[in-house]
């Protein structure tokens, strides 16, 4: 029998459907929807910081920080809604159809790292949430920065995203379209302000940088998008089949385009008046500095819905990938785990942490290349499997088709490993460098795009995956047809 079977449905208030494929009379999402979902997973003043670190960091002048915010989004999205075309083909969330790749005990592996990366980056999303509402406090109350008032106000964003990642698909898609139009108005807004408040002389007339660091730094911003590859099924699962794959792509790029791009053009902007901000613990405190206070603390305020939307889409997704490491609680209470772990990695972050900055790039940079071995095996693999059995990605024993030889698929164990080497060695951050970092493609930050083509490669040419003979008729429903 299925083993991670739960009952559920999108049009409840609480979604409680988990692993299982979504059947065919709930498949009623819109590709459309995906321009607010994608939005919503990009409202963060992290990214007003990021484009200032293009200034600081990388020395790019202004026309090289906008081919890296027109670059980043297309390179990254464009993988999450390729990636995401499995979704309205299986029906289920992108962990579990991992397994008809890696094998019911193979998927363990990809999933467990990936459900770890995801601690990093709702740790960081976290503590960028509550320096705002410190940013806030301070701006509207006087009120100072302490250990105690850190640790309330992580428990306060947290707390919120709990709430919103356990009420399910439903919630995520409302608060989206909601904050999508607010935000998009401030930012407006602030975007007004700057043009007729900022030294145009001395953003225009600083010398461009290097070649290598404008395509570093296409990788640095396009982490964050990277991230959600494993996740776009997750939001397309309820898509009926026939949506249309094209329109799933364009909607993707463009719902994360048309903030990335404003947002790291006015980060980099910001950078002229507040050359130390690369150094600063906080990376939020320098938008009360900049912006007078009318402007800055609604500002803020929606900022932190946004970071509170992104945390909780991620949420949301690492409860799929907690229930397929085996972990057998409901999605809503699997979400938990990791609210939990944000938390205390998150008071880490703001009490012990000595740099804010160096540790938010330099986990971007080990997490692009933590997805990036498992994104090319995924994706030639979709290349060639047009359906998935459903009732196989459930079924976690020796019965399933998808269990191989062991439950493991050596072909693409062996690809995503191998992958997942080759892009340490060109992987260079603050407290590693691998072996070949100093070269070329160690320079210009693309460890993570060895690693797709590297995964990619080896598993388009090793032998294809055969699943096991099908059990005897009666042990086991027979698999759904699922096409394009």
């Amino acid at each position: 029998m299925p083993a991670d079977t739960a009952d559920g449905a999108a049009d409840t208030a609480i979604e409680t459907r988990g692993l299982e494929p979504v059947p065919d009379g709930e498949r009623t999402g819109r590709v459309r929807e995906l321009v607010p979902t994608w939005v919503a997973a990009n409202i963060s003043v992290l990214l007003l910081t990021m484009g200032a670190g293009l200034v600081i960091f990388n020395k790019l002048n202004i026309w090289q920080v906008l081919v890296v915010a027109v670059a980043a989004p297309v390179v990254s999205y464009g993988l999450v809604g390729l990636i995401s075309i499995a979704g309205k083909r299986g029906g289920a969330p992108g962990m579990a159809l991992s397994r008809a790749v890696f094998g019911q005990r193979g998927n363990l592996f990809p999933g467990a790292l990936i459900w770890v990366a995801r601690w990093g980056w709702e740790t960081i999303n976290a503590v960028s949430g509550a320096y705002a509402v410190l940013t806030v406090l301070d701006l509207l109350f006087g009120v100072r920065s302490s250990t105690p008032l850190v640790v309330v106000t992580l428990l306060f964003f947290v707390g919120c995203t709990f709430v919103v990642s356990g009420l399910g698909i439903n919630a995520l898609r409302a608060c989206s379209t909601w904050s999508t139009y607010l935000f998009g108005a401030f930012s407006l807004l602030v975007l007004g302000y700057l043009l007729f408040t900022t030294d145009w002389s001395a953003v225009f007339g600083k010398p461009a940088g290097s070649s290598a660091m404008m395509i570093a730094g296409i990788g640095t911003i396009a982490a964050g998008g990277i991230s959600w590859v494993p996740s776009g099924p997750d939001f397309t699962r309820y898509l009926p089949r026939t949506a249309s794959s094209k329109g799933m792509v364009g909607a993707t790029i463009g719902g994360a385009g048309v903030v990335v791009l404003p947002m790291v053009l006015m980060g980099a902007v910001m950078a002229v008046g507040t050359p130390d901000l690369a150094s600063a613990q906080d990376p939020v405190s320098f938008i009360g500095e900049l912006l007078p206070t009318w402007i800055a603390v609604p500002y803020l305020l929606i900022a932190v819905v946004g970071m509170l939307l992104i945390n909780s889409m991620s949420m949301y997704s690492a409860g799929f990938t907690a229930q397929t490491l085996g972990i057998k609680v409901p999605r809503a209470a699997a979400v938990s785990v990791n609210a939990v772990i944000s938390l205390v990695f998150g008071f880490l972050l703001m009490v012990v942490a000595t740099s804010f900055f160096g540790s938010f790039i330099s986990f971007l940079t080990l997490l692009a290349v933590a997805f990036s071995a498992w994104i090319g095996v995924f994706g030639v693999d979709m290349l060639r499997r047009p359906t998935y059995d459903g009732p196989a990605l459930l079924d976690t024993t020796r019965t399933s088709a998808y269990w191989y030889k062991g439950g493991f698929a050596w072909q693409a164990m062996t690809a995503w490993v191998l992958a997942l080497v080759v892009g340490l060695l060109f992987t260079e951050v603050d407290w590693f460098a691998g072996p070949l970092s100093a070269s070329w493609i160690g320079e210009n930050g693309l460890g993570w795009v060895a690693g797709i083509l590297t995964s990619a490669a080896l598993y388009a040419v090793l032998p294809r995956t055969a699943p096991v003979e099908p059990v005897a008729a009666g042990e086991r429903e027979p698999a759904r047809s699922l096409s394009n």
